[in-house]
């Protein structure tokens, strides 16, 4: 049995940069065995396969899986899925207008439902709300089992009033404040005692960030770590950008009112990202978090699976 099968790169503009990705079509004939042996054949962060609805109002039911496991949910695959299943659905050859559609896919976490903008001679933007907002899941480890697990001092980590902090919004992320610049682009993963600062944690990944950016107008630099979800470290991180709606509102003392952060990730593997992140404030509680980004088409085949 052969499947097509298309790979974009997300949360870019161009290609060879962002986040990779495979899309696996008609899958339902796919066991979820079948499918975590397909997600480690590609070898990207993520692998979606796209399955029939069992929802009425869904576009797509899809399941996503790392090489090493399933996972109820993901921003880049949400985003690029969403792009794609857009794209197509104009059909080959077809003139691109000025068009906006609604994507919904079903996740394993819920329905998620995404806005797709496509316009001529742009990249295709997607946007979708958080199916969670974004809850803490209790206390981080303490910084100096952080600092030994990322090859950093004590005192680069933290600045201003952030502090390490878990949440989850979907995905468990332990988030990690760093110093500077300089000190996130030395951070790595140091496995004698990266297994010390996450044992017994529900989260399943760290997310470092600071304020210092490589470009202006971007308001985070962020790097992600997860051996455990077999990645070493990811190029752009969604699911975690929607968690990290937490320590932002957390920290910032967001007022009332819309805000927007762009956040910059995978410089450091030559794989630059930009990820929207849109919370909205009411009363002084988190009401709502958007995750948004471009995603771009890169090959597309037939992946014999039996």
């Amino acid at each position: 049995m052969q499947l097509a099968f298309h790979t974009l790169d997300v949360f870019t503009d161009k290609r060879f940069a962002g986040n990779p990705l495979a899309v696996v079509h008609e899958a339902d004939g796919l066991d979820g065995a079948r499918m975590q042996t397909i997600a480690r054949e590609f070898n990207l962060s993520e692998t979606v396969f796209v399955l029939k609805p069992s929802n009425p109002i869904a576009s797509a039911k899809i399941r996503i899986f790392t090489p090493t496991q399933e996972l109820p949910f993901a921003g880049h695959p949400t985003v690029g899925t969403a792009v794609l299943l857009a794209e197509l659905r104009m059909g080959a050859g077809a003139e691109v207008a000025d068009q906006d559609a609604i994507v919904i896919l079903e996740e394993t976490v819920g329905m998620v439902r995404v806005g797709v903008r496509l316009r001529p001679g742009q990249a295709t933007f997607a946007e979708f709300d958080a199916p969670k907002l974004p809850e803490e899941i209790g206390a981080a480890p303490d910084v100096q089992r952080l600092s030994a697990a990322l090859g950093l001092s004590p005192s680069e980590i933290g600045f201003a009033n952030h502090k390490p902090t878990q949440y989850s919004a979907g995905v468990g992320v332990t988030f990690v404040p760093v110093s500077s610049l300089a000190a996130i682009a030395r951070a790595d993963v140091h496995a004698a005692h990266w297994g010390a600062a996450t044992t017994g944690q529900h989260p399943q990944g760290m997310l470092l960030y600071c304020r210092e950016t490589r470009h202006t107008g971007n308001a985070f630099h962020a790097r992600f770590f997860a051996p455990a979800m077999g990645m070493h470290e990811d190029p752009a991180t969604g699911a975690a950008a929607a968690a990290f709606a937490g320590p932002v509102h957390q920290f910032d003392t967001l007022p009332d009112g819309h805000h927007k952060r762009i956040i910059e990730q995978g410089f450091e593997m030559g794989r630059p990202s930009q990820i929207a992140l849109s919370l909205d404030v009411t009363r002084g509680r988190l009401t709502t978090v958007r995750i948004g980004g471009a995603a771009v088409r890169v090959s597309e085949g037939r992946i014999t699976v039996g």
